[in-house]
């Protein structure tokens, strides 16, 4: 199985095609681009280990110190960058990251030009080159679309959440929100992304999967764009990547699509020269495939017992609105004027609780709960000295008392369970007639 063997054997007709100039340069830039921005973008993401993550390699010194410079004296970034742990894709870093991949590319086009004037056509290292591309496109689509399919990317709406105004949610938000509160869109989405990467698996229906891939990532690219979702510069990269995939077949998707013209079934890519080593690296795509999607599954369906909609639960889990609450001794009563005193506690997340004041701002606290003490306290994040340790007791599965100490005062609450399931957006449900709109 000798890959100097593969490259000078690889098709007869395209060891005699000639290319054009502007073609080989096309080439050479794309995979000096692509091949780089995979290699530190997407390749670190993608890793087929449980559990384990690497980090993009332009991170780790003395590259980070040299986009730092050129964020710094190019674009007058302030320095430290956020380079890591934030969720962004549209950080400083990432553009400054991209920006120098792309004057790497373009140096390395100068140079591989100069040197290589006489080349007819790259057709060998193409084909490679493609498997690598179509590799990396699907097992990051995959990523997104198993998390898609057990939603996690766009959770249903949390209990605070479902509180908030619609005014008070950012463009990225109210995204978010409103496909998390609908599942079988998000799965849907997932699903039109799997179909994508599964049809890139298969060098017969590659040019199928880069189709769907280019459609769907061009909707998520459209979404970013519009609703200010920090990731444009990503999902645009794999709409580019689609579009690479695709663009051997421009010419008869033109002719199949526009003007109408049968085309020839196209003609199988052949790794290497031998049978038997194309057997064996088929092969070997087929168990690296299985892997990545038991991988992914795995993952997914963790993370949906870790923090996605199968996970574990706040003891005094609900909505509840503060019917009564004493300070010292004293009758707090609903005044707006009164910002210290709280109109509802919110019992999401095991290690957090929510009080909302009456000019309805939220204040977010750590929780520890003692279920067997029936006890639990709460403490500031931005102020350490702050503290309440209090007791609870229900009564009735919707009656909460609670009992104890707030920042050095003795505080008694009595609340009362609001049934989420009975707002609009949980009761209305799905609906094949309607007389009248129903838009609220």
């Amino acid at each position: 199985m000798n890959l100097a063997t593969s490259v000078e054997q690889v098709s007869s007709s395209a060891a005699v095609q000639s290319w054009s100039p502007l073609k080989r340069l096309a080439f050479r830039f794309c995979f000096a681009y692509f091949g780089l921005y995979c290699f530190v973008g997407t390749l670190p993401g993608i890793v087929p280990i449980p559990k384990v993550e690497l980090s993009d390699p332009l991170t780790l010194q003395p590259f980070r110190a040299g986009i730092f410079w050129v964020a710094a004296h190019l674009f007058g970034a302030t320095l430290p960058l956020v380079y890591k742990d934030s969720g962004s894709g549209d950080k400083i870093w990432d553009w400054t990251e991209t920006f120098c991949i792309l004057v790497v590319a373009l140096i390395a086009t100068g140079i591989w030009s100069a040197l290589d004037r006489q080349r007819r056509n790259y057709a060998a290292l193409h084909m490679w080159f493609r498997q690598y591309i179509r590799f990396c496109l699907a097992a990051t689509i995959l990523l997104y679309a198993f998390d898609k399919i057990i939603p996690l990317q766009m959770s249903y709406p949390f209990l605070t959440s479902q509180l908030q105004p619609f005014s008070a949610f950012s463009p990225a938000g109210i995204l978010w929100n409103s496909i998390g509160a609908s599942p079988a869109y998000e799965i849907f989405a997932g699903a039109a992304e799997l179909l994508g990467a599964v049809l890139l698996m298969f060098p017969r229906t590659t040019t199928l999967g880069s189709l769907v891939c280019l459609a769907v990532m061009t909707h998520v690219w459209m979404l970013n764009m519009t609703y200010d979702v920090p990731v444009k510069l990503f999902s645009f990269h794999l709409a580019l990547l689609s579009i690479f995939l695709l663009a051997p077949q421009v010419p008869r998707l033109v002719d199949f699509f526009v003007r109408g013209r049968a085309v020839a079934a196209e003609e199988a890519e052949r790794l290497f020269a031998s049978p038997r080593a194309n057997r064996i690296a088929g092969w070997t795509q087929v168990f690296l495939w299985v892997w990545i999607l038991g991988v992914n599954t795995y993952q997914s369906a963790s993370s949906w017992r870790e923090y996605g909609g199968g996970r574990p639960k706040a003891p005094l889990y609900g909505i509840w609105d503060v019917a009564q609450m004493t300070v010292d001794g004293q009758l707090r009563a609903p005044l707006l004027t009164d910002n210290g005193r709280w109109r509802r506690m919110i019992f999401d997340f095991p290690d957090s609780a929510t009080a909302q004041h009456l000019d309805e701002t939220f204040e977010r606290f750590r929780a520890i709960f003692d279920s067997q003490k029936s006890s639990f306290t709460l403490s500031r994040q931005d102020d350490k000295t702050w503290k309440a340790e209090l007791n609870y007791q229900r009564s009735a599965a919707d009656e909460l008392r609670i009992i104890g100490t707030m920042a050095g005062h003795s505080v008694l609450m009595k609340l009362k369970r609001v049934d989420e399931k009975k707002f609009l957006l949980a009761s209305r449900g799905f609906h094949w007639v309607q007389e009248y709109p129903f838009i609220r």
